[in-house]
């Protein structure tokens, strides 16, 4: 899970615009990325979350190595203020093989 926080409302549209390519390519060139979501947070009009589910360590490391993705990683730095990345750890849940 990942929280963005963007500069300002310019950066927030420009940076919306570019996950929205990024998640098309993710769409048709990732197999192993099981979920992508982006997410407007209710109140914190300049913060944005991802969940990310990938299949596997591997398919995170392939995601990583994607050209759409790398583009994105240097693209986002000029729009953003904050960056927390949380990395999940499944304890139990509905909709899981735990």
């Amino acid at each position: 899970m990942v929280r963005f926080t963007c500069k300002d409302e310019a950066s927030a549209t420009a940076f919306d615009a570019l996950v929205g390519e990024t998640i098309e390519a993710i769409r048709q060139h990732e197999p192993g990325t099981i979920v992508y979501a982006s997410h407007q947070v209710d109140g914190q009009p300049l913060q944005r979350i991802f969940y990310e589910l990938y299949r596997d360590r591997d398919a995170f490391d392939a995601h990583e190595q994607t050209e759409h993705t790398r583009r994105f990683l240097a693209a986002r730095e000029e729009l953003l203020a904050s960056v927390e990345v949380d990395w999940l750890r499944l304890q139990s849940g509905k909709g899981t093989t735990s």
